[in-house]
Parts: structure tokens; sequence; C-alpha cells
């Protein structure tokens, strides 16, 4: 028997870029945005249900006002989907619609944290939730039409939007500057906002029932590590490719999203709630309003910054994490 070497295999050759085609996105955009927008307005015209302890499912935008920002998503949605060609106007409003979407809906972040954790004892409500995440979701669909329609009409492949050369797969092993710099100013701005809460005396929770002390320590414990190893391990080889002294998973590539994903949910809620608070408290400070047992001010103009830095460098850190370690495009090869 004779040993003969395998021949070559011969590389894959790109798909030809296709045909530009309208966002998928746009309609379902356009969908949410009519649909909530009717709901808000049935609500303002006298149907609105009790949210409960927080008396409220939106902020900064009133009744009507959310009535007017989806009638705004949904003519910038079809217009997204009527599009042939770039329309940087358009994708501007689209981006000011979205942001104005999500400053109206910063409980979101308590919902999820109150649901994930019941011995925290948050404000929730059912009705409310539902409400807050139907306008989140209107807003994701809006940008995610307006960034596919930028990728798909501006970019040189129809598919993926990439210009320049061809994917370099030793790209992965490099990290920005300016992601490195986000992740370790998140990590500093998380230790200011820890430092705040034990330096001004508020660090002894009290006698704690059994699921309180339950929630409070699984909350801690998750407050450490999304503003420590989450921001270090978007931009260190760890957090690409498991290190091989780990038993059995040791080698293997780290799934993108499994940092990813919940990189990207604490950015924008620590971005949107903190926003909308360092808003508030900027009114509160010019113009003083007595609320007994709040917090001084002093220690939320410390915090609530932090807050707000930490989600910001985290942010740009997941960005730089995704840029990093995506694949190639099946169309073009970049």
């Amino acid at each position: 028997m004779t040993d003969r070497a395998a021949p070559p295999r011969t590389p894959r050759t790109p798909r030809a870029p296709r045909t530009p085609r309208a966002p998928r996105t746009a309609p379902a955009a356009l969908a949410a945005a009519l649909g909530y927008g009717a709901l808000q307005g049935w609500w303002a015209l006298g149907g609105a249900p009790s949210f409960g302890r927080l008396g409220t499912d939106l902020l900064v935008v009133p009744r009507w006002g959310a009535v007017g920002l989806c009638a705004a998503a949904a003519l910038l949605a079809y217009g997204l989907h009527r599009a042939r060609r770039h329309r940087p106007g358009v994708c501007a409003a689209a981006a000011a619609v979205t942001v104005a979407l999500l400053a109206g809906c910063p409980f979101l972040l308590l919902d999820v944290v109150g649901g994930l954790l019941p011995g925290l004892h948050l404000p929730r409500s059912a009705v409310g939730f539902l409400s807050r995440a139907g306008c989140a979701a209107t807003a994701v669909l809006l940008a995610a039409a307006a960034l596919d329609h930028r990728r798909r009409l501006r970019g040189d492949c129809p598919r993926c939007g990439r210009t320049g050369g061809p994917h370099d797969p030793a790209a992965r092993t490099r990290t920005p500057g300016w992601a490195r710099g986000a992740a370790y100013g998140a990590v500093g701005a998380c230790w200011v906002r820890i430092l705040a809460q034990y330096g001004l005396g508020f660090g002894d929770p009290g006698p704690l029932g059994a699921s309180e002390a339950v929630s409070l320590a699984a909350f801690e414990a998750g407050f450490v590590l999304a503003g420590t190893v989450l921001p270090l391990s978007l931009v260190h080889r760890w957090g690409r490719d498991v290190p091989r002294r780990v038993p059995w998973l040791g080698g293997r590539r780290v799934p993108r999203w499994l940092l990813l994903g919940p990189a990207a949910a604490v950015s924008a809620g620590l971005l949107v709630y903190f926003g909308v608070g360092i808003g508030q408290l900027v009114g509160e400070t010019l113009h003083p309003v007595p609320h007994p047992g709040d917090l001084p001010l002093s220690f939320l103009w410390v915090a609530m910054p932090a807050y707000w830095l930490w989600g910001l460098g985290l942010g740009a850190a997941a960005l730089g994490y995704g840029r990093a370690t995506r694949p190639p495009c099946r169309a073009c090869g970049r």
C-alpha cells in the first residue's frame, strides 16, 4: 500500500455580490411603529390601564408625544423601504427618533433587574413592562432598518456593505487602542461608583430576609462582573479563545454573541436609564425638590455620571469586539 498526499483543496470562490435590495427590517419597523402608535393613541384617549407603583409606562415623552414619535418612525421606515440610493438625511432622522423612543423607556432596566431578582422588591408592572418593551423594540427595529439601508446602498458589497481589502484572519488578535481604553475606562467608572457608595456610608443594607439576601448577593456579583470581567474580556485574547489551561474547553473559540449580547444589553440599559436620570438630576439641582429619605445630591452627581460612563465605555469596547470578531462575508470574502 502506498501513501499518497491528499490533493490540495481548491479555495472557495466568493459569491458574486447581489443586487441591492430594500432593507429587510424596514417593513418590521413600519409594522411595529403603526401598532405601538395605535396603542399609545388609544391610551391617550382615555383607555390607559394602571401601571403600578411607577404610575406610568413612559418618561420624557407624554402620551401624544409617543404617538408622534411612532408616526415619524413609520414614515421613516417607509422611506427606508422605498429608497433605492443612500439617504443620509433619512438615516440621521431615524437615529434621532430612535434616541427619543429609547429615552421614553428608561424603566425597562428596572423591569429586567426586578424580574431576574425579585428579592430586590423593585417596582414592577406587567403592562408597563410590555409597553416599554414595545417602545424599545420599535426603536431597535428602526435603527436596524437604517443600518441595513446604509450597509446595502453605500458599501462596496451589497450584502455586507464593507469596503477595503479581503478579510484578514489576523485581525482577531488585534484590539484597537480606543477599544482597550474604553474597556479600562468602564472598569474605572464602575469602581468610582462602588467607592462612592462605601465612602459615603451606604455600604450596609441592614438586616435582610433570605430572599432579599440571595437577590442582593446575586445583584452585587453581577454588578462587579459586568463592570470588570465583561469589559476586559472584550479587549483581551481570553475573551476570544478560551485559555488552553481551562479543562475541557481550553483552546476553543468563544462564541462572539456570548459576550457581545450581554455587553450590548448592559451598555444600552446604563446609557438610557442614567442618561435620563442625569437630565432629571440637572433639573433637581437647579430647582431643588424635597424628597424625604433620598440620597444626597453629592452622591448622585458622582454615581450617575459614573454609571453613564461605564455604559459608554462598555458599548465602545463591544463595538471594537464586534468588528474584530465578525466572520468574513459569504459574498465578497471581506
